[in-house]
């Protein structure tokens, strides 16, 4: 397979400095930069599958009869506290 390059990146030289100063023993800069892209796509992959599965999750819980929206939870327990308090002030 033929390899392709990445387009040249264009920093303050501070950014540069920075990322030359964490460079491991024997590490590149051009290394330290793959190894970087390549965390970030497994970083987003890993997010985006858990977004994923929680919209399915949400999906399967709706279709069920189980299910009870964030608006009458909350609803719920205000009025169990409401109801706590006046029991608690007497």
């Amino acid at each position: 397979m033929k390899t392709s390059t990445i387009p040249a990146l264009r920093v303050e030289p501070e950014l540069r400095e920075a990322a030359e100063s964490m460079l491991r023993e024997g590490e590149t800069l051009s290394s330290f930069m793959e190894q970087s892209i390549r965390a970030e796509i497994r970083r987003r992959r890993v997010t985006q599958e858990f977004i994923d599965r929680g919209l399915r999750s949400q999906e399967r819980a709706r279709a069920g009869a189980g299910y009870v929206d964030a608006d009458t939870v909350l609803d719920r327990l205000a009025g169990r506290l409401d109801a706590a308090k006046r029991t608690g002030s007497r």
